[in-house]
């Protein structure tokens, strides 16, 4: 990553050679003179681009003191390399290095120093600390040897404490995700039999979801790493799609239970028929039949005997025109028992989503909002860290 800071960079020295006496104990010359005169030749090595003023002259001041001493200011816009490591995004916390020193020059011909110590020699005004996306909670210097090819260099740094704002983050990412999975859980109270209504809650919910974890990586870096955002998102959309999935097992037991039912019902169904044809008495019996004729006939039997019956206990009809059809009814089966009521599966998941859900959100909440999220990437400024937790 990149910053970019206006400074007013001061830098004094001291130059035997320029010695003077006389009523007047400073000098003030034109920035013209500065190339009459050694200067440091001093440059940012994790610079990537700087840029002087010159509007409407050069922004630039050259004093020379009486006993030699020399102050040189001049206004710069630095664009400086900050890297970052965005574990815990979007609460982060980096400390941004600003690295200076001679380039050519080793440790043995120029020696740098903080003039006004290591906590008033860099000042940062209140009106110049307020970003949009960062909050800059202070800053701390430090001084390292570096050696090369061509000696030992003296190298200043100064680390930017910048804390991330969360509040486009809560209002564009972490909100809608939690509304999302809310939204989820209402389906659990929707009637099972109401197909349409919670395939639309749990398509749509995994839908927005999707959404919102795209949008969400346009608001930072590419990196390789799940960042703390990332963690939300994801067991964010494993809430969604396990409600989708608990519709699923809901429907299949409904239907599972229904089969059941059906057949069972259509089991006393036929045991039922089964039981009325054989409570029928043999002497009670009437037989229907027709003949080739279309005559009908009609039989009684009675407990009597054959011998004792009368002629007029057999009655024959040989009209064709009163055959009548005769129809016989079988017995309808009877509906299977409808399968209603709350499911168990739902009526668990109404309890154990939700507190699932608060649970994660006290423990995600918990962790990354009392952790030191500062990063620091120098071995040498360790010491930092542990001055920024006592403070």
């Amino acid at each position: 990553m990149e910053y970019t800071m206006d400074v007013f960079f001061r830098q004094t020295w001291t130059d035997e050679r320029l010695k003077f006496s006389g009523p007047t104990e400073i000098l003030r010359l034109n920035n013209l003179m500065v190339s009459k005169i050694w200067t440091p030749d001093t440059f940012f090595r994790n610079g990537k681009k700087s840029i002087a003023h010159n509007m409407t002259t050069p922004n630039k001041l050259f004093r020379i003191m009486q006993n030699g001493t020399i102050l040189y200011t001049m206004r710069l816009t630095i664009n400086a390399d900050c890297p970052m490591r965005l574990v815990n995004f979007p609460m982060d916390g980096h400390a941004c290095p600003l690295k200076f020193g001679s380039y050519a020059y080793p440790k043995s011909e120029i020696i740098y120093t903080w003039k006004k110590g290591p906590l008033h020699s860099v000042e940062v005004p209140q009106e110049s600390s307020s970003l949009l996306q960062y909050d800059l909670i202070g800053q701390t210097v430090s001084s390292e040897t570096i050696k090369s090819n061509t000696g030992e260099y003296v190298t200043m740094t100064v680390y930017f404490h910048l804390q991330r704002k969360m509040g486009y983050f809560m209002i564009q990412i972490y909100t809608p995700c939690i509304m999302t999975v809310i939204l989820s859980q209402v389906s659990f109270w929707i009637n099972k039999e109401s197909v349409p209504a919670r395939t639309v809650f749990g398509i749509t919910t995994v839908l927005t979801m999707t959404t919102l974890s795209i949008s969400a990586r346009h608001s930072l870096p590419k990196v390789s790493y799940a960042t703390a955002m990332d963690w939300f998102i994801a067991v964010c959309f494993a809430f969604v799609f396990s409600a989708l999935i608990e519709f699923a097992a809901v429907n299949y037991f409904t239907n599972l239970q229904t089969q059941r039912a059906m057949r069972k019902a259509a089991r006393a169904a036929a045991l039922a028929a089964a039981l009325s044809a054989a409570t029928v008495p043999a002497e009670d019996e009437i037989v229907l039949h027709s003949d080739s004729n279309c005559n009908l006939k009609k039989r009684v039997n009675s407990v009597t005997s054959q011998a004792d019956q009368s002629p007029e206990t057999s009655i024959i009809s040989n009209s064709a025109s009163q055959c009548q059809p005769v129809s016989v009814l079988a017995p309808a089966p009877l509906p299977p028992p409808p399968v209603g009521g709350t499911s168990k599966i739902d009526q668990y998941s109404r309890i154990l989503f939700p507190v699932a859900f608060a649970g994660f959100n006290l423990v995600y909440w918990v962790v990354y909002l009392s952790k030191d999220t500062m990063e620091f990437f120098e071995p040498t400024a360790m010491h930092l860290r542990n001055d920024h937790q006592s403070n």
